[in-house]
């Protein structure tokens, strides 16, 4: 097994970007507002690809109606991605009810891919 530098993977002293977190949580009961919003975000979310590096919504089954999302977002710190999650339309549409913002350390090497 090869060792990895942990501490070079968990700082980013070199960047001028840190690595984000954010699981999204919608309101209760609002699948409805979420497919009126839903072509409005989906282009805001392709507009916003340079910084957020994956997003995509949460569910309790392939078949349910998402409940949230969640992001892996790229920025230069915690209040430049609340004001990314502020001009999301899920958010300015009132679809959101909350968020957790996390600092996200990779614990492995290898580039995220998909």
């Amino acid at each position: 097994m090869a060792e990895h530098d942990f501490a070079a993977l968990t700082t980013n002293t070199h960047e001028d970007w840190t690595l984000f977190a954010v699981r999204l949580h919608d309101k209760p009961g609002s699948g409805g507002q979420r497919r009126q919003l839903l072509q409005a975000h989906l282009e805001w979310v392709a507009a916003h690809a340079d910084v957020l590096r994956a997003a995509g919504s949460l569910r309790e089954s392939p078949d349910a109606t998402p409940v949230g999302g969640l992001w892996v977002v790229r920025a230069p710190n915690k209040a430049a991605v609340e004001a990314l999650i502020a001009t999301d339309p899920f958010t300015s549409g009132g679809l959101r009810a909350g968020w957790d913002i996390f600092y996200w350390s990779k614990a492995l090497p290898q580039p995220v891919s998909f």
